[in-house]
């Protein structure tokens, strides 16, 4: 167990549950987790998703700009709809980007697990780009690619980081919910 890993997770934890409930704060706490999660994955030999988290950081700065022009009366963002269009295109890419990231991890690295990790880390950019763009369909996204990452971290011996992903999972539903909720899909829950 590394005292590293449990604090990206722990970090890496609050960002996601901030996110869920539309708060902005959201961006500046994942740019740390993803700055912690940088050096876990090179140690790993996990070197799209150490790639992954550079393009994170990229990411959260163009998010964490979009949700702040673009906030409820009470802090909150505001959920977007994702055209049909952007959607097929999206995932294309994603697609393009797992078969040319794989094929370069397995042709010239020592990448773990080049292929799996390549198509992992490719969906994971579309997913944090529809996050920033507001897009609810992220959270499907989320869970899909997040139960994959619990069994390679599974298998990595990452089990700090593999408790996370499951743990991402439980997030990415409560954030599909709440997120529904926004959107008037579904009726909010009373507390």
């Amino acid at each position: 167990m590394s005292w590293v890993e449990l604090t990206g997770a722990v970090i890496s934890a609050w960002a996601v549950w901030l996110t869920a409930r539309r708060r902005p704060l959201c961006w500046p706490v994942g740019l740390a987790s993803v700055l912690v999660y940088g050096g876990i994955f090179v140690d790993a030999k996990l070197y799209s998703d150490a790639l992954l988290q550079v393009a994170f950081a990229g990411l959260i700065v163009y998010g964490w700009q979009r949700w702040r022009r673009n906030l409820d009366d009470d802090g909150r963002v505001q959920v977007a709809p994702l055209p049909f269009g952007e959607a097929v295109g999206h995932t294309a890419l994603g697609v393009i980007g797992a078969l040319a990231l794989g094929y370069a991890m397995h042709r010239w690295t020592d990448a773990a697990l080049p292929w799996l990790d390549a198509a992992l880390t490719s969906f994971s950019l579309v997913a944090q780009w529809w996050q920033g763009r507001r897009h609810l369909a992220a959270w499907w996204l989320w869970i899909l690619v997040d139960v994959i990452y619990v069994g390679e971290y599974v298998y990595k011996d990452l089990l700090i980081t593999s408790v996370l992903y499951a743990g991402f999972v439980v997030l990415a539903i409560m954030g599909l919910r709440e997120w529904q909720q926004a959107r008037g899909e579904v009726p909010a829950v009373a507390a």
